[in-house]
């Protein structure tokens, strides 16, 4: 008899917090090693871009399907696939002859996005309304700290003489504890939902998101005004509008429109879009910044890792309990709007002070505690403005829109650092990386107005 969610509550959490860390240390591992698999492969930059772009892809098109299979099938049992895909990539792209094969491997690596969703409505069946807050807070933010401490993981790593394939082998280890975890520690829950999935809608819905972070991932190399790029934008309208139609014929749509177009549920969203793109300006500016020469610091994988990005993804584990208080204290959508705030003055400092080592530490520091607190306080608002049964889809959006902020993050930065007057040795000028920032800043201030408008209505 499996012991009850009362009995092990805190090992339960513990292995939904260790899942959920899991999957956001593999968004981020592969980004260091992305030249070490072109040389070893014998492909090229452009190519093996797609070692990323598969994990985006996939993850946006399999997220909101856990999310509804979980309301309606077991979240627990959908936990245990979500993570077993995860381990069989993680072994496929170790084990990886070719590019194809590690595209393919990371593209079921991608499915790991859907421990959110999963694990958010776990906790909201079973957790005491007491602890619920501060403990979705903690599986929110590590979205943040993951990605932080993945970065690191590789760059230790790498300097360790190893192959990229150890980053791989240990993602699998990982995954496989994970799945462990989720198996022997965390019950199934008891609230389901009956129903049919709505297979043409996740189709088409699919179809929108594929196409969309196409545009956004492979732009720069295609061309942003290419043949494929601009196929790419108006087959994702196209997908959008009969999305749309198909959802308004069906009893079950896979996405309820009248949920999606909720007014808080619609702002935390594009909160958590502009959010995501914001934390990845971070994560992908000071890391290109440091390693440069001359106005940079000259650092290396592992010293920019350590250095520059570890401070902020602990300062960030450290923070998220605290954005469960506020959360209690002042309310969710208020702590949104003090951590998008806190990252309009962090990302401005950042883009003003960058001369210094010290100077970006606390910079960064100060821009993770920020937008841990944003993170914290989403799942409240979601859970406060959406039915029970639908905790899982609902969630499953939100992850999806952090997922496309960090694409146009990357593609936003790829373009201002390659259109950026070049220094010699084609180095990108300084200018490029205050303009990055104070992008962050910006998006930040829009982040703020929107949450400022995301309290749920209550009967």
């Amino acid at each position: 008899v499996r012991p009850s969610w009362r009995r092990s509550e805190g090992a339960a959490f513990v292995g939904l917090a260790f899942a959920a860390m899991t999957v956001s240390i593999m968004q981020t591992m592969v980004v260091p090693i992305l030249g070490a698999i072109s040389s070893h492969l014998g492909t090229s930059l452009a190519d093996t871009s797609w070692v990323l772009t598969a994990t985006l892809v996939s993850a946006a098109v399999l997220t909101p399907i856990f999310g509804r299979l979980g309301d309606q099938r077991g979240k627990r049992r959908m936990l245990v696939a979500c993570l077993s895909l995860v381990t069989v990539g993680s072994l496929v792209a170790a084990l990886a002859p070719s590019l194809g094969v590690l595209v393919v491997g990371r593209a079921l690596q991608g499915a790991g996005t859907g421990v959110f969703p999963l694990a958010l409505s776990l906790l909201r069946d079973r957790v005491p309304a007491r602890q619920l807050t501060t403990r979705m807070a903690f599986i929110s933010t590590t979205l943040m700290t993951g990605g932080g401490i993945g970065l690191v993981l590789t760059g230790a790593v790498v300097q360790g003489g190893r192959g990229y394939q150890a980053v791989f082998w240990l993602a699998a280890a990982l995954s496989l504890l994970a799945l462990l975890g989720v198996a022997l520690l965390v019950s199934e829950s008891l609230v389901t939902r009956s129903g049919r999935i709505d297979w043409l809608g996740a189709v088409l819905f699919s179809a929108l998101l594929t196409l969309l972070l196409l545009a956004l991932a492979q732009g720069a190399t295609w061309g942003w005004t290419s043949t494929a790029t601009l196929a790419c934008v108006g087959g994702a309208a196209v997908c959008a509008v009969a999305w749309v139609i198909a959802e308004r014929q069906v009893p079950e749509p896979l996405i309820d429109l009248a949920m999606f177009l909720h007014r808080p549920v619609l702002l935390v969203n594009v909160a958590a879009l502009l959010l995501g793109l914001a934390m990845y300006c971070q994560f992908i500016g000071v890391a290109t910044l440091v390693q440069l020469p001359g106005y940079g610091f000259g650092a290396t994988i592992e010293r920019a890792a350590v250095q520059f990005l570890l401070p902020s993804a602990l300062t960030a584990a450290v923070v998220a309990p605290l954005g469960g208080v506020l959360v209690n204290r002042i309310g969710a959508n208020r702590t949104l709007g003090l951590g998008a705030l806190g990252g309009v003055a962090a990302f401005g400092g950042l883009a003003i002070w960058h001369h210094e080592p010290l100077e970006v530490v606390v910079a960064t520091v100060a821009g993770g505690c920020a937008v841990a607190l944003t993170f914290a306080s989403m799942p409240a608002l979601i859970v406060a403005a959406v039915p029970l049964a639908q905790t899982g889809i609902a969630n499953g959006l939100n992850a999806i829109s952090r997922s496309v902020g960090a694409s146009v993050a990357s593609a936003v930065v790829a373009a201002v650092l390659t259109a950026a007057q070049p220094r010699p040795g084609g180095l990108p000028g300084e200018r490029a990386f205050t303009a990055i920032f104070l992008l962050a800043a910006t998006v930040c201030a829009v982040a703020a107005v929107a949450a400022a408008q995301a309290r749920p209505r209550r009967a």
